[in-house]
């Protein structure tokens, strides 16, 4: 990937914005299990972070989407996880598919606004019943005259709290599983919309609601794209999802495996630095190279997406691989930095919370093995084929 100066610019614009607006209070809001989301996102939309990669015509740069992954990348200097999370889920997780598909209309009233800083969005995929299993969400939405009564629950929504809309997966007719939902926007004082928060053991800064939809009326012009296409555009929203998870991860490893050297360098055990301990530095030298490995394959899949491929291989990779990495690091890192690294409030062990569920969230590993298995042609009635 060849980086221009503005993406250079925009770098220093983003790992400024996290010095000066997110990294001081971090700690704050970690403690107070939320942060100002629509104050902070705000602040991003008038400086345009919230519509890099979008028609400039709904208020965005119309840069392309190896800008957006240059803000998520700087975002990994954030210290907490629940934030770029957030933002990420305005940028890259409930917005695509409404700027790619979505109508004027539900452009102007959506789009427009989640660009500007001026609403917060979230994705409501996700049930009590299952996650990663989209084809068997069971929300509902039954047309009924020139509406569409919404009936169901969605769980483990991030910004689900504050959320001004809900890009919301339902069932729209009796079809078959990948052919009868469709995206909808949903406004979040709608009628009949009940919030709960739901507490986790890391991410949080970064509010997580279950929610409750009872015969919740919206107009059927709030479908995004082609009725019955719902399936289909999540599954192409995933792939930015799941390269934003990478991408905005990989300093957050070089940041922990930093502050580890740092740590074990001035940490004496036995009259010498815990660092000048082979196993020790060696195991760090191998954690920065898988690193690199990992930023290598992110940045191959990002700059082939926007050449125009699929890289449903490749995301799906790089997701595999974020997962399993940031156990690897948060653990071998905590267990350097020893009682010090159990502490509640250690950088560490905050990232060791966090970053667990890059495993789980946007297709947990299992799902992204499976794509790539039947990519490959290695899953019983599948033959190999040519790779994205």
């Amino acid at each position: 990937m060849q980086f221009t100066p503005e993406h250079e610019e925009l770098r220093r614009t983003v790992a400024k914005f996290v010095a000066t607006e997110i990294n001081p209070h971090a700690d704050e809001w970690e403690a107070a299990e939320e942060f100002p989301s629509h104050e902070l996102f705000k602040k991003l939309g008038d400086l345009g972070m919230l519509g890099i990669k979008y028609d400039p015509a709904y208020g965005g740069l119309g840069l392309d989407f190896s800008y957006s992954m240059v803000m998520a990348e700087e975002l990994g200097l954030c210290e907490c996880g629940g934030v770029p999370m957030a933002i990420g889920v305005q940028t890259d997780m409930c917005t695509p598919a409404m700027n790619r598909f979505g109508s004027d209309e539900i452009k102007q009233d959506f789009l427009a606004p989640a660009i500007a800083g001026d609403a917060v969005g979230c994705l409501g995929v996700s049930e009590p019943g299952g996650g990663s299993d989209v084809a068997a969400v069971k929300t509902t939405a039954r047309a009924d005259g020139e509406d569409l009564v919404i009936s169901g629950t969605k769980m483990w929504i991030t910004n689900g709290m504050k959320a001004d809309w809900c890009c919301l997966l339902a069932n729209t007719n009796d079809g078959p599983a990948h052919k009868n939902k469709s995206l909808i926007a949903v406004p979040m004082d709608a009628k009949g919309i009940e919030r709960q928060k739901i507490k986790k053991i890391g991410m949080n800064s970064s509010d997580t609601a279950q929610l409750f939809f009872d015969q919740v009326r919206v107009p059927k012009r709030y479908i995004i794209g082609q009725e019955g296409m719902g399936f289909t555009y999540q599954m192409l929203q995933f792939q930015e999802e799941r390269l934003y998870s990478a991408a905005s991860s990989i300093k957050g490893f070089d940041r922990l495996i930093d502050l580890t050297i740092e740590y074990t360098g001035q940490r004496h055990t036995f009259g010498k630095p815990i660092l000048d301990n082979q196993v020790v530095h060696f195991r760090l030298a191998e954690l920065r190279t898988e690193v690199e490995a990992l930023r290598a394959l992110t940045w191959s899949a990002i700059e082939q997406y926007v050449a125009g491929s699929d890289v449903t291989r490749l995301a799906s990779m790089a997701k595999l691989k974020t997962g399993r990495l940031a156990r690897e690091v948060t653990d071998t890192c905590l267990q350097y930095w020893g009682g010090m690294g159990y502490t509640f409030d250690n950088p560490v062990s905050r990232a060791f919370r966090d970053t667990r569920l890059v495993s789980i969230g946007a297709g947990a590993d299992e799902i992204m093995l499976g794509i790539i298995a039947k990519l490959e042609g290695t899953l019983p009635g599948t033959s190999n084929r040519a790779k994205s």
